[in-house]
């Protein structure tokens, strides 16, 4: 059985565009199963990071997400990048 999802934010950073990563969805219980399928079906990599979800509560859509997040947001971008990369090379 799969853990109910209580809240979702979905960030975006594209090093040409964005000085930091950019709060780009958000929400609770439906409609945080409803990002988190999106992003699924879209083949967009998840992770679950509740510390990060904590330090992003204060942050609306569209806004980038403060400096005290950089560290930890960093880390999961790292880590998809890595994922992605692996995922590439086993194509």
């Amino acid at each position: 059985m799969r853990d109910k999802i209580n809240e979702a934010i979905a960030l975006r950073y594209q090093s040409e565009e964005d000085h930091a990563p950019l709060i780009v969805a958000k929400g609770k219980g439906e409609i945080a199963e409803a990002i988190l399928k999106l992003a699924q079906q879209s083949g967009v990599p998840t992770l679950k990071d509740p510390e990060l979800v904590k330090l992003l509560e204060g942050v609306e859509v569209g806004e980038y997400i403060p400096p005290e997040a950089y560290a930890l947001a960093a880390e999961i971008i790292a880590f998809i990048w890595r994922l992605e990369e692996k995922i590439g090379r086993e194509k």
